[in-house]
C-alpha cells in the first residue's frame, strides 16, 4: 500500500519595512555620509552608526523585530514617536505606519537625530 502524503505550505508574506525621511539631511546623511547644511554636522563615528541603525530599520519586518536588540535601547515616546539609541548621546526618532491589506507595507518615517541628553 503506498501512502501518499501531500504538504502544503502556507508562508506569510512579510517585507523589509520601508524608510521615509521627513528632512532631507537625514536621507544625505545615509546616503552620502555627510551633509551639505552644516548645521546638521556630525562626527564620523556618529553618521556610521546612524547607517547602521537605518539598515536594521530596514531589515525590521515589523516593529517588534526591534524588540530583540537590547543595544538599540527602544522606547516609545509620545504621540506615536519611538526612537532607538544612534550611541550614547544621540538617538533616532522615528514613527511607524502600516498600509496595504496583504502583504501589509510597515512605513518608517525617520522624523530626527536628537541629542538624548539636552
Amino acid at each position: 500500500m503506498n501512502l501518499e502524503i501531500i504538504v502544503y505550505l502556507c508562508a506569510k508574506i512579510t517585507t523589509d519595512m520601508v524608510i521615509e525621511y521627513e528632512k532631507d539631511y537625514l536621507e544625505e546623511l545615509y546616503n552620502d555620509g555627510k551633509c551639505t547644511n552644516k548645521k546638521y554636522r556630525f562626527q564620523k563615528q556618529v553618521v556610521t552608526k546612524y547607517q547602521k541603525r537605518i539598515d536594521t530599520l530596514m531589515a525590521a519586518t515589523r516593529l517588534e523585530d526591534l524588540f530583540v536588540f537590547n543595544s538599540l535601547n527602544f522606547e516609545a515616546l509620545n504621540n506615536g514617536f519611538y526612537s532607538i539609541q544612534i550611541d550614547y548621546h544621540y538617538r533616532l526618532e522615528f514613527k511607524v505606519r502600516q498600509e496595504g491589506s496583504e502583504p501589509i507595507v510597515t512605513i518608517c518615517t525617520v522624523t530626527d537625530i536628537t541629542n538624548h541628553y539636552q
